[in-house]
């Protein structure tokens, strides 16, 4: 009975979400705001601010058994593949979104247009699956790595925390991990070009939820006066609340990593993540070869 109220609760909560196509006039603003270009974030962040989407709304998780991905970045992931596909946005390699020059001449859109173009298209060159995997790919690397940390043992996650940071250009980092220590879990020197160095202390969280703003305080209470700066690392993600709290003016800031940015980390220094270039091998066949044998 509690699963069924459960499951019923989240459908609800999933149902305000808006759809994406509702998202893609939004995102096409956006990056028109962010100058033409801009990251996944920096585009999903200011389309929410121009959606006026609510923190409840940002924060429904679009399967907590799998990941901390929410239910908005999961429909502005299909309303970028959808605008892909008609021509008003491409991306890079590194993950940049851009508006192409037909996007950029475009004020207004008729979602039902798009698409139905984009599944004509498809449905004509019978490749629906390879035509959207690129965003389902991303997604199901990501979910199975986030998922893999999260059954980790604490130390172990902690050690490889550690190892990150090292990775990262840190030095003498320590895991202290000491109980009543209010939660620190480490600490190392940030060197910025060989001139300065900056005390850090971090937290690990392997959680399948979000961090509240009260564990953004507890953390910062337990570094003052210990640390230039605090880092607070998660598998699952941050309320707004939270976020707002660790740069809230006049307190010490706390430098926030969610799931998404550290399996991201991870795979830029090979840490677990192996990239493997996978290519089909396509026929064509020359019919005027045969005709004239």
């Amino acid at each position: 009975m509690q699963n069924l109220e459960y499951y019923q609760g989240a459908r609800m909560l999933k149902a305000k979400v808006p759809t994406y196509d509702a998202l893609m006039n939004p995102v096409i603003q956006a990056l028109k705001e962010l100058g033409g270009s801009g990251t996944i974030e920096e585009i999903n962040s200011k389309a929410s601010e121009l959606a006026k989407l609510t923190d409840k709304q940002l924060e429904v998780l679009h399967d907590e058994g799998k990941g901390s991905q929410t239910e908005i970045e999961y429909r502005f992931a299909w309303a970028r593949t959808y605008l892909k596909h008609f021509g008003l946005v491409e991306n890079s390699a590194r993950g940049v979104w851009a508006l192409t020059a037909q996007g950029s001449k475009t004020e207004k859109l008729d979602e039902k247009e798009i698409i139905n173009y984009v599944r004509e298209k498809t449905r004509k060159n019978k490749v629906e699956q390879d035509t959207f995997e690129e965003d389902d790919i991303e997604q199901s690397w990501k979910d199975e790595l986030l998922q893999t940390l999260q059954k980790m043992e604490a130390s172990a996650f902690e050690r490889l925390v550690q190892r990150l940071l090292r990775e990262s250009g840190f030095i003498q980092v320590e895991v202290t991990g000491k109980s009543g220590d209010g939660g620190i879990d480490g600490k190392g020197i940030m060197r910025l070009g060989g001139l300065l160095s900056f005390h850090v202390i971090f937290q690990c969280k392997r959680y399948k939820s979000t961090v509240t703003p009260n564990q953004v305080r507890d953390f910062r209470g337990a570094m003052v006066g210990r640390a230039d700066k605090g880092l607070l690392i998660t598998t699952g993600n941050f309320t707004k609340e939270a976020v707002r709290e660790a740069t809230r003016d006049g307190a010490p800031a706390i430098d926030l990593i969610d799931g998404d940015e550290l399996v991201e980390k991870l795979k830029e220094f090979g840490l677990g993540v192996k990239i493997e270039i996978v290519t089909t091998e396509k026929v064509a066949i020359n019919q005027e070869w045969f005709l004239n044998i």
